[in-house]
């Protein structure tokens, strides 16, 4: 168990799409240890896999105090509009408004092999959205308007620099 450093833009891992897990072996159950650290600590809502650099189906989330984690999450519904302010620990010091569906739902499996269905609405929502993402290669600044993705981008340059 431990807590890994999180990879950041433009890590090319975060733009990968991430594979399935197929087998429930002693290095998956170490990963799920090492995201529930990771994302045990404040201001961490959700870490995906490729965050620490596996690029395997996996996030786990901390949102009101419930933390845990999902295998092979697949993103079923969204409903409603919410528009409000996004980070990303892959994008250190960008906060952007960024449109979302208010509410979320996922399903995938435990580490025996149990169904899991996490949803829920607003942070919750958002989270679920946000992590899904990850685990497909894609950003939350990749939903901004053109104009704006832009401006963060060249934003995160000018932080690395």
């Amino acid at each position: 168990m431990a807590i890994r450093d999180i990879r950041v833009v433009p890590d090319p891992v975060l733009r990968t799409p991430c594979d399935p897990i197929t087998d429930i072996t002693p290095a998956i159950r170490r990963l799920v240890d090492d995201l529930l650290d990771t994302v045990n600590d404040p201001g961490r809502a959700g870490v995906s896999a490729n965050q620490i650099g596996v690029s395997l189906r996996a996030f786990s989330y901390n949102i009101d105090g419930e933390i845990g984690y999902i295998l092979n999450p697949v993103l079923e519904e969204t409903s409603g509009e919410q528009y409000g302010d996004e980070g990303c620990l892959s994008l250190p010091g960008l906060w952007y408004k960024t449109p979302r569906a208010d509410y979320a739902r996922v399903r995938g499996i435990d580490l025996d092999g149990n169904e899991v269905v996490l949803e829920g609405s607003g942070l919750m929502g958002r989270m679920l959205q946000h992590e899904t993402d990850h685990l497909d290669g894609h950003l939350y600044v990749d939903r901004l308007e053109k104009d704006e993705r832009r401006a963060a981008m060249r934003r995160m340059r000018s932080l690395n620099a």
